[in-house]
């Protein structure tokens, strides 16, 4: 791997304000050296904003939404697409993938910014500069840890002793970071939890959800020690952001336009990659491949406001409207017309087109989204997978039926063991299906059933059809043992860097 002028050059934002109702951004377009980036706190806040608008880049934001999520059977692709988004929706890897290149580059672009304040924030600077090296750690951690689920296999095979990543510390010289090798997956998961440990000890302040914070670093910390499979401390950390009092599942109607608010107004978000009403990326949004329509939500045909490619599956609409009353469909808008469900005719059998909102409609424009990475409701559900795993049964279906509660379930549709036994299914079932049915489109479903040695399913209309011979054979299994579970490493990357060893 070899480092980009990023870890040369700091990032820091040109302080060009832009005013568009009543919001200032900043553009992050210069560099300055690296000898003369920081002397003061002034110059640390600044880098550090810089390095939070690097999370911005389509390069990042979008290739990493596209390398989590479309790997899952919540959604379904319409139609095949020029665009390297078909292979990981299809996993038909390839070693010159876009999005594979995009999101390595850009997380080591974070991750070298981020190393140039940790190493000139002493531990017992004041509490500003503090704060500030442990929101750089946080970054730090969670490029780390995006790196490493998407081109690393899940912990629990082999006890995480396979391939992961190469550990880009602070302090490395040009030649060792150039000729880095892919650290284990134990490894690079003891450095993420080592970097948010230190990361929650130096933050004090709270901060929006824009931010990281000290109970950032718990979430993160949470979901990395489930990943683990060292459920106490998932409990733990999960608990210490459930009882910090800083955060609320919205309810009712707050909760069905979740994703449309403010975003720093919503107390159930933890972590998000906050975008301004100038940040728009309109056709080229993530928004754009799930929705089309008008500014008050109606659906259209695709091209109207987006390109409307990727829906929710029909395995997950099906499963969804098992309660038509649960609010989660208010975050999908099926496309209909004079009172009929419109289908992409371009597959045989055609697909049906279930747009998905959760990234559009911000703040009243249609392409407008604030990727949510953190949020309450998850603490929730991994506390309830901790405690499913320990046998702690009463303490698992409580955070699940509270959820679903919170989804307006009546009582009869809540769990209990005698109703889990008439219907077949284990207490670890019911988790994973809350967490399915309530994170589905925010990146963890593949994760979700891989990391647990669960098959990824699909038989719904999809291309992913077209791998098969009939191509009208909708069935698809995707075994956590296979190999196209995980990316492969970038080609030029290892091209520049021969110590890098290739995923099979």
């Amino acid at each position: 791997m070899k480092r980009s002028s990023t870890y040369r050059k700091l990032t820091v934002f040109t302080l060009a304000v832009l005013f568009f109702s009543c919001q200032k951004y900043y553009d992050p377009t210069e560099f300055i050296n690296e000898d003369d980036a920081l002397a003061s706190e002034s110059d640390v806040e600044t880098a550090t904003i810089g390095t939070y608008a690097v999370l911005k880049n389509a390069a990042y934001v979008r290739s990493g939404h596209f390398l989590m999520e479309y790997p899952g059977d919540a959604v379904a692709q319409g139609q095949s697409s020029a665009d390297d988004l078909t292979r990981a929706y299809r996993y038909t890897h390839i070693n010159t993938s876009d999005h594979c290149a995009n999101f390595w580059s850009q997380a080591y672009k974070v991750i070298a910014a981020a190393n140039k304040v940790i190493a000139f924030v002493p531990n017992e600077a004041s509490e500003g500069l503090r704060q500030l090296k442990g929101e750089n750690l946080f970054l730090r951690a969670m490029m780390h840890f995006n790196l490493v689920r998407i081109f690393g296999r899940p912990y629990p095979q082999n006890n995480g002793d396979n391939p992961g990543v190469p550990i880009l510390r602070e302090g490395l010289s040009d030649e060792e970071a150039e000729t880095l090798s892919r650290s284990s997956v134990k490894d690079v998961y003891d450095f993420v939890i080592s970097d948010l440990l230190q990361a929650a000890e130096l933050m004090n302040q709270p901060k929006n959800n824009s931010f990281a914070s000290k109970e950032v670093a718990y979430a993160l910390l949470a979901r990395v020690y489930l990943y683990k499979e060292d459920q106490a401390n998932a409990i733990k950390y999960a608990d210490l952001v459930i009882n910090s009092n800083r955060y609320t599942l919205r309810q009712g109607s707050e909760y069905a336009s979740y994703f449309r608010a403010q975003p720093d107004d919503n107390q159930e978000t933890i972590f998000a990659i906050r975008h301004t009403k100038v940040e728009d990326r309109a056709m080229s949004s993530i928004g754009s491949m799930y929705f089309s329509g008008d500014v008050s939500g109606n659906p259209m045909g695709q091209g109207v406001s987006g390109w409307a490619e990727i829906y929710a599956s029909k395995k997950y609409y099906d499963f969804l409207n098992q309660h038509p009353e649960d609010l989660r469909n208010s975050f999908i808008t099926p496309y209909v017309v004079n009172g009929e469900l419109q289908y992409n005719q371009k597959l045989t059998p055609v697909t049906p087109m279930y747009y998905v909102n959760k990234y559009s409609l911000q703040e009243g424009l249609i392409n407008l989204s604030s990727p949510v990475y953190l949020r309450l409701a998850e603490m929730y559900l991994i506390r309830a997978e901790a405690n499913a795993k320990e046998n702690n049964v009463e303490a698992a279906l409580a955070d699940v039926n509270l959820l679903r509660t919170r989804a307006g379930l009546p009582y009869a549709a809540l769990y209990t063991p005698e109703r889990l036994a008439a219907a077949g299914k284990t207490v670890l079932d019911a988790v994973l299906e809350e967490r399915w049915l309530e994170l589905a489109f925010e990146g963890h479903r593949a994760y979700d059933l891989f990391r647990n040695n669960r098959s990824m399913v699909r038989n719904y209309p999809g291309t992913h059809s077209l791998n098969n011979t009939p191509t009208t054979d909708l069935h698809q299994e995707v075994k956590p043992t296979d190999n196209r579970v995980v990316f492969y490493i970038p080609q030029a990357e290892i091209n520049r860097n021969s110590a890098l060893q290739q995923n099979p």
